[in-house]
This record gives structure tokens, C-alpha cells and sequence, in this order.
């Protein structure tokens, strides 16, 4: 077996065994919050009033914080930004590294083209 071939049969499965591990990163980091809830305390009581209180204690909510559409938006379009110029940059130094096909591996690659149609 060549050598240089054997990357190139790993690379799918390995590249399965990492989204498959990426997703249950994900899930474990953010399935523990998604599934909390608040439980009562055994006898039916609150954890504030005395058990046998049937008053609901008063609850405050304040919303103090979070982020305005367009701060989301323009963070999306700087990450789109980014990515696409970092994707370009690799293009152009992965083809900078190729090497040109000479006259006679032109023919060659050619005439094996033409033979596989």
C-alpha cells in the first residue's frame, strides 16, 4: 500500500469522529443549562415562606442588560467578514504551493482523461 494514500482514506472517518465529538461537546456544555429547573422543597412549601404559609411571596423582575439587533448583526457580518478574507488567503497559499503540471505530466493526465470518458 502507498504510504501517501493512507491520509487520504482516513481523512472521512475522521472527519465523522470529529463532528460527532464537536456535537456532544455541544451538548453537554449547553444540554446541563437547558434542562435546569427550579424544584420545590419537600412538604409543598416555598423555600422563602414557612410550610404551612399559603401566601406567594412577592417577585421582582428586572431586565437590565442584553444586546440590540444591530450589535448582533453587525458582529454576524464582521465573523462573515473574516471568515471569507481568511478562506481567500488559504485558497491562494495552498495554490501558491502547488506545483504546475509540466508539458509531459500534461500529456500524460490528459491522455488518461481521455481514456477514462
Amino acid at each position: 500500500m502507498n504510504v501517501s494514500q493512507r491520509p487520504r482514506r482516513l481523512r472521512g472517518p475522521f472527519a465523522v469522529l470529529m463532528a460527532l465529538g464537536g456535537t456532544l461537546v455541544t451538548l453537554a456544555v449547553s444540554g446541563t443549562a437547558a434542562m435546569a429547573a427550579v424544584v420545590p422543597p419537600p412538604g409543598g412549601g416555598s423555600s422563602i415562606l414557612p410550610s404551612g404559609s399559603s401566601q406567594v411571596a412577592p417577585q421582582t423582575v428586572i431586565v437590565a442588560g442584553g444586546m440590540p439587533g444591530w450589535q448582533i448583526t453587525l458582529i454576524a457580518l464582521g465573523a462573515a467578514l473574516v471568515a471569507a478574507v481568511l478562506a481567500v488567503l488559504a485558497y491562494r497559499a495552498w495554490s501558491a504551493r502547488r506545483q504546475p503540471l509540466t508539458a509531459p505530466e500534461f500529456a500524460r493526465t490528459a491522455a488518461r482523461a481521455a481514456r477514462s470518458s
